[in-house]
């Protein structure tokens, strides 16, 4: 009995024969391009020691939480860093969930409710589908940042919903590229539609001071909700939903994936707490980033790299379709001390195989050229 149902033997051997069995890593040394820490801030060691001072200074002394936030587990310093990080995006109010996929399932399982309708570009998070799945509203997707597919779609269901959520990243993790949220705005306060932005991957990158795409654009008061979360540019872990009071309200009465976990405990907290300070004062890594993401583009244009999809956000990827002939390459530059990773079906379409580069403040030009030149003398490059 120790052994797996042939239901779920039969899955494994099938994702094995696709080459495409998904294993963990370990920490290789090699040159980062792969992850998410597009500031470097989780290696500050500023961050780590402020944290900790915080803590103590605050008399602080915890090693968890003890519970969920509505039995035991609501500390004051969650009260603090939700009152912080929504007057730094600008939001009535935010509230702070374990992790992004958390704060995803917990939105969109309890808000859009029987005879809504829920409009996604077919692009979204997987966490983002998955909460979906869990409500009982109807949902329909249209064509990645296709303005005029979802015009279409609002005009078909707008008048036979209740309420009609539309719903996008301000970059998408597997693309790096952005829809025209101006334009997406506009359409929602046309038809009564509650916009839904997800800005994982634009928190810390874009904007004065990393606020995101939302407020670089003005747009913070024609959106319904925003979902940002911590484990990426800010460094640390955690997520949080910004919108209005009731909408929190809500949310801590109907959010299962809110109510029936443990919450963070006060270290995650005075350190999600001083990461946004450093935010404020992070200038000279958002600059060297940008730098990066522009000296990236221009050298893929310089060695004639096709088949890179258009990016100006941190996440550039090469389309290589086909699972065994992506990992072939991504192994290639991870022998010569590139960590580039393979994207592989089905966590992204099939034909829509990527190499998924990842840039950050502290890459350095040599490392960029370097890469991009290994990869343009591949024999295996398409």
């Amino acid at each position: 009995m120790n052994s797996l149902p042939k239901s779920l033997s039969d899955k494994l051997a099938e994702r094995t024969n696709a080459n495409a069995l998904r294993q963990l890593g370990s920490g290789t040394g090699q040159i980062d391009f792969s992850s998410n820490d597009y500031l470097g801030l989780s290696a500050s060691t500023d961050i780590f020691n402020e944290a900790h001072d915080y803590l103590v200074q605050n008399t602080v002394i915890s090693n968890g939480s003890t519970g969920s936030r509505l039995i035991s587990g609501n500390h004051s310093l969650h009260d603090v860093t939700e009152n912080a990080v929504a007057k730094f995006h600008l939001a009535e109010s935010a509230l702070i969930f374990n992790s992004g996929y958390d704060a995803n399932l917990g939105f969109f399982s309890s808000v859009p409710q029987k005879g809504d309708v829920v409009l996604y570009d077919e692009y979204i998070h997987a966490s983002i589908r998955d909460g979906i799945r869990l409500n009982n509203a109807a949902a329909y997707k249209f064509a990645h940042n296709d303005i005029d597919a979802l015009k279409s779609l609002v005009l078909r269901y707008r008048d036979r919903a209740n309420e009609v959520y539309v719903v996008t990243e301000s970059v998408f993790s597997m693309d790096g590229d952005s829809p025209d949220l101006s334009a997406i705005a506009v359409i929602c306060k046309e038809s009564s539609c509650r916009l839904v932005v997800d800005e994982a991957h634009a928190i810390g990158v874009f904007g004065e001071k990393g606020e995101g795409i939302i407020q670089m654009l003005r747009l913070q008061d024609a959106v319904f909700a925003r979902i940002i979360t911590f484990g990426k540019a800010v460094g640390c872990h955690g997520a949080a939903i910004l919108g209005a009071t009731d909408l929190r309200s809500y949310l801590i009465n109907f959010a299962r994936s809110f109510i029936y976990t443990t919450a963070l405990p006060p270290h995650s907290l005075a350190t999600i707490l001083t990461a946004y300070s450093h935010l404020n004062i992070s200038v000279s890594e958002r600059e060297a980033l940008q730098d990066n993401i522009t000296f990236f583009r221009d050298q893929v244009a310089g060695l004639g790299l096709k088949s890179f999809i258009e990016s100006e956000s941190a996440i550039h990827c090469l389309v290589v379709p086909g699972n065994e002939k992506v990992k072939l390459i991504a192994s290639a530059l991870q022998q010569k001390g590139f960590s580039v990773k393979a994207i592989l079906y089905p966590t992204v379409p099939q034909g829509q195989e990527r190499l998924r580069f990842c840039l950050h403040s502290y890459n350095t030009k040599e490392q960029i050229t370097s890469v991009l030149a290994l990869l343009a003398n591949s024999l295996l490059y398409p």
